[in-house]
C-alpha cells in the first residue's frame, strides 16, 4: 500500500481537517484502493486524519503516506489546526485502538 515509504514531505497533524478537492480517481500505477476511499471519505465533510486512519482502520503513519500522495496529485486538501498543544500520537492510536475494541 504504501510501498514501504514511512516518511513524508507534508507535516500533518492528527487534528488536520482533510477535505477532497474532487472525485475518487481510477485505479491506476500509484493509487491504491486505500486512495480512492480517502478521497471519497473526505469528499462529504472534512475529516481528521484520526478519523480517516479509524474509517479505514489503519495506522496513522499509513494513512499519512497515502495523504502525501493524495496532496501531491491535488485530490485532497489539509487544513492544520490553530497552533494547539496535542498529545503524542501514541495516545491517540491508543484511543483508536479501544474504540475499535468496543
Amino acid at each position: 500500500m504504501t510501498r514501504g515509504r514511512t516518511a513524508t514531505k507534508a507535516l500533518i497533524n492528527v487534528i488536520s481537517l482533510i477535505r477532497a478537492t474532487g472525485t475518487a480517481p481510477p485505479l491506476r500505477p500509484g493509487i491504491v484502493p486505500e486512495h480512492i476511499r480517502i478521497v471519497e471519505l473526505c469528499r462529504e465533510r472534512p475529516l481528521a486524519l484520526a478519523e480517516v486512519a479509524a474509517h479505514l482502520g489503519l495506522p496513522l503513519g499509513t494513512i499519512r503516506v497515502l495523504l502525501d500522495d493524495l496532496l501531491s496529485q491535488k485530490l485532497v486538501q489539509v487544513t492544520e489546526p490553530a497552533n494547539t498543544q496535542l498529545p503524542d500520537d501514541d495516545v491517540f492510536e491508543a484511543v483508536i485502538n479501544g474504540l475499535r475494541a468496543l
